[in-house]
C-alpha cells in the first residue's frame, strides 16, 4: 500500500456491541446481526466472523449473493435475506440454506417447486407490512391467503415473520410515535393470521432501544452494532471503524489567495494549507466542503475550499507540526479528539449509515482482532 489512506475496524468494539445488546435483550430473545451493504462498509465475512465467533447465530443480508458469500467463506448461521425472494435466486438461495423473505402465495409455488426438485427444505420468514410500505403483505385476506399456500407446501419450513419500522427513531415527548405504535398494533393484528409458535421479529436499533414490549423472540442490530445507536441511549456503544490518511503537501498562500474548484474559498490572512491524500474517489463526501473538519496534530482543522476526486485541503494556520507525511483522522479518534460518522454525515446533510457504507474499496481495510485494540 504505498498511499496511506486506510480504513482501520475494531472487531473488538463489534464484539462489545453486539454483547451490550445481547445483555439488554436478556435470556430467550436472540440478536440477529445485520450485515447487509458489506456490513455497513466495515467487511461481511470478518464481521460476520466475529458474530458467530460471539456465539450469535443469526445473520441478515439484504440480497441472496451476500448470503452466498458468507456460505462460501465457511459461515454456518442462520442467514436471512431481507430483500424479496426472487424466481432468479431461489434455487442458489435454497441450496446454500439461506432463509427467504416472502409474502405473496407466488412465491411460494415458485419456493416448493424448486425445493421439491432440488429435495431440499426452503426456509422462509414471512415479511409483514405495516407501515413502511416498501415490501410485505398488508391485510388480513393477504395473510389468509399465504396461509393456505405454505399449509400446502411440504418442502417450505416457516422459521420467522416480520415486520419493520418505519419511524421508530423519532421519539416525542421521549417515547415512540403514535404511527410507530400503530405499526406495533398492525403487527400483532396480522401474525394472529398465522400460527402463533412461528418465532417473531419486529425491532431495528433504535425501536431495540426504546420499546422492549417489540423484542418478541429476536431483535435486529444494525447500525448500533457498529457504535452509532440511532436513539439516545446509556449503553457504552463503541465506534468501530476509524478512517486515517495522510498529509501529502504543506504551503502558504497569502491573504486574498483562493483554494480549490471555483474558488469557493479566499483567505482572509496568511494561511498554511495542508493538502490530505483523501477524496470523494474513496468515498469521503463531497458536501462536507468548507464545512467539515480533520484531525491533525492533535486538533481540528477546517476543509477550505471544495473537496476534490483525490484529495482535500484543510488549514493547519495554527496547528504546529503538520508536515508531510503527518497522520490526518476523517473518522475516529486522535489523542483526546474524536470525529465520529454522525458528525461527518450533519456536515454532508445525510446520515452515519450513509457515511460509514460509502468508503469506496480503493481504500484498505484492516481490522484489530478481538482482544489487540
Amino acid at each position: 500500500m504505498f498511499r496511506q489512506n486506510q480504513v482501520i475496524i475494531d472487531l473488538g468494539a463489534i464484539r462489545h456491541n453486539y454483547l451490550l445488546m445481547k445483555s439488554r435483550v436478556g435470556e430467550g430473545v436472540r440478536v440477529m446481526a445485520v450485515v447487509k451493504a458489506n456490513a455497513y462498509g466495515h467487511g461481511i465475512v470478518e464481521v460476520a466472523r466475529t458474530i458467530e465467533a460471539t456465539g450469535g447465530g443469526d445473520l441478515a443480508v439484504a440480497i441472496a449473493e451476500e448470503g452466498i458469500q458468507l456460505r462460501e467463506a465457511g459461515l454456518r448461521a442462520n442467514i436471512l435475506v431481507l430483500g424479496a425472494a426472487t424466481e432468479v435466486a431461489v434455487d442458489a438461495a435454497i441450496a446454500h440454506g439461506l432463509t427467504q423473505t416472502i409474502f405473496e402465495p407466488r412465491m411460494v409455488a415458485v419456493l416448493e417447486e424448486a425445493a421439491a426438485r432440488l429435495g431440499k427444505t426452503a426456509y422462509v420468514h414471512i415479511k409483514l407490512d405495516t407501515g413502511m410500505n416498501r415490501i410485505g403483505l398488508r391485510t388480513g385476506g393477504e395473510a389468509d391467503a399465504l396461509a393456505v399456500a405454505l399449509a400446502q407446501a411440504p418442502h417450505i419450513c416457516v422459521t420467522g415473520i416480520y415486520t419493520h419500522f418505519a419511524d421508530a427513531d423519532n421519539l416525542p415527548q421521549g417515547t415512540v410515535s403514535t404511527y410507530t405504535q400503530r405499526q406495533l398494533e398492525a403487527f400483532r393484528a396480522l401474525r394472529a393470521h398465522f400460527d402463533p409458535s412461528i418465532p417473531a421479529h419486529a425491532s431495528n436499533s433504535a425501536m431495540s432501544l426504546v420499546s422492549p414490549e417489540a423484542d418478541f423472540a429476536m431483535i435486529r442490530e444494525g447500525i448500533s452494532l457498529y457504535g452509532y445507536p440511532p436513539v439516545p441511549t446509556d449503553l457504552p456503544f463503541l465506534p468501530a471503524l476509524r478512517w486515517v490518511a495522510e498529509v501529502v503537501n504543506v504551503k502558504d498562500i497569502a491573504a486574498g489567495e483562493c483554494v480549490g474548484y471555483g474558488c469557493t474559498f479566499t483567505a482572509n490572512r496568511p494561511t498554511r494549507i495542508a493538502t490530505v491524500a483523501v477524496g470523494y474517489g474513496d468515498g469521503y463526501h463531497r458536501a462536507a466542503s468548507n464545512r467539515g473538519q480533520m484531525l491533525v496534530g492533535g486538533r481540528r482543522a477546517n476543509i477550505v475550499g471544495r473537496i476534490c476526486m483525490d484529495q482535500t485541503m484543510i488549514d493547519v494556520t495554527d496547528i504546529d507540526g503538520v508536515a508531510v507525511g503527518s497522520q490526518v483522522v476523517l473518522i475516529g479518534a486522535q489523542g483526546a479528539l474524536r470525529i465520529g460518522a454522525d458528525e461527518v454525515a450533519a456536515w454532508a446533510g445525510t446520515i452515519s449509515y450513509e457515511v460509514l457504507l460509502a468508503v469506496t474499496t480503493r481504500v484498505p481495510r484492516a481490522y484489530l482482532p478481538v482482544g489487540e485494540a
